[in-house]
């Protein structure tokens, strides 16, 4: 793949199909600038179709995830736009979640750190989050005098912790601990800090394994049949079963399993 972004690290490994994108500002918690939202943004955009990415894992440098909009970078420039400006820029960033869920590769996120206001979004909207230990994180969008509505982790929130925890989190704006995210159903796993990237990135590479066009499908029936009746949801899982089961991955499994081998999907 051929994107090389100028404010953060992103690496391909052609061998394993994962890629890596690192937010890379440590020395500001990672905190995201105009130019990282809309790098963000296209980068989601070409995974989608990217030729031998099968899974992404996302995570930042040093000591913080995500700290969310930098405080001069962004916030300081915002008081001097026009009404239309700041509409263009909350779309920009709605954008990169949108990017984020539409693309049909499997997105692991790795909290290794503070995760906060739009950085804690962008854990959301990754398929699957690993957390540190001493990993924190906040919604905080209501400490800083805006709503917690933001780029839509008022739709995803209540779908990953139920509504009272969002609407707990969503009001305060508080850290919680990695412990208490995990109760909450918002990390698969919290693990020592020295064992996050190895194991997060073992994951991505199990995905990167599996089936792509399978998880692509499962990706987008989650997102879909939230809205479905289930008498829906069930025609909608027929018809992609279905045409599943044309596919070369399914007689591949179906081969490697009578051979007693590990299947090499498409």
């Amino acid at each position: 793949m051929s994107f090389i972004p100028k404010s953060f690290l992103f690496d391909h490994d052609a061998k394993s199909g994962v890629a890596t994108i690192t937010l890379n500002r440590p020395e500001r918690l990672n905190a995201l600038t105009f130019e990282v939202y809309a790098e963000l943004r296209d980068l989601f955009a070409a995974l989608d179709t990217a030729r031998g990415v099968r899974s992404v894992l996302l995570t930042g440098a040093g000591r913080g995830f995500c700290s969310g909009g930098d405080v001069e970078d962004i916030i300081g420039k915002l008081f001097g736009q026009t009404a239309e400006q700041l509409l263009a820029f909350t779309k920009m960033t709605c954008d990169v979640v949108s990017n984020m869920r539409r693309c049909r590769r499997p997105i692991v996120a790795a909290v290794n750190g503070t995760a906060a206001g739009a950085g804690a979004v962008l854990a959301a909207a990754s398929d699957v989050r690993f957390a540190a230990d001493s990993a924190r994180i906040a919604f905080l969008f209501v400490k800083v005098g805006l709503s917690g509505a933001d780029m839509g982790i008022s739709w995803l929130l209540p779908r990953l912790v139920g509504q009272g925890n969002a609407t707990e989190l969503l009001y305060t704006g508080d850290f919680i601990t990695a412990q208490r995210a995990y109760e909450m159903g918002l990390y698969q796993r919290v693990l020592p800090q020295e064992k996050l990237l190895s194991e997060a990135r073992a994951f991505a590479e199990q995905l990167a394994r599996g089936p792509a066009e399978a998880l692509a499908v499962s990706k987008r029936a989650i997102a879909l049949e939230s809205h479905m009746t289930l008498e829906q949801a069930l025609d909608h899982e027929a018809r992609v079963q279905a045409e599943l089961m044309t596919h070369p991955d399914y007689r591949e499994a179906y081969e490697a399993f009578r051979a007693k081998r590990s299947p090499t999907f498409q």
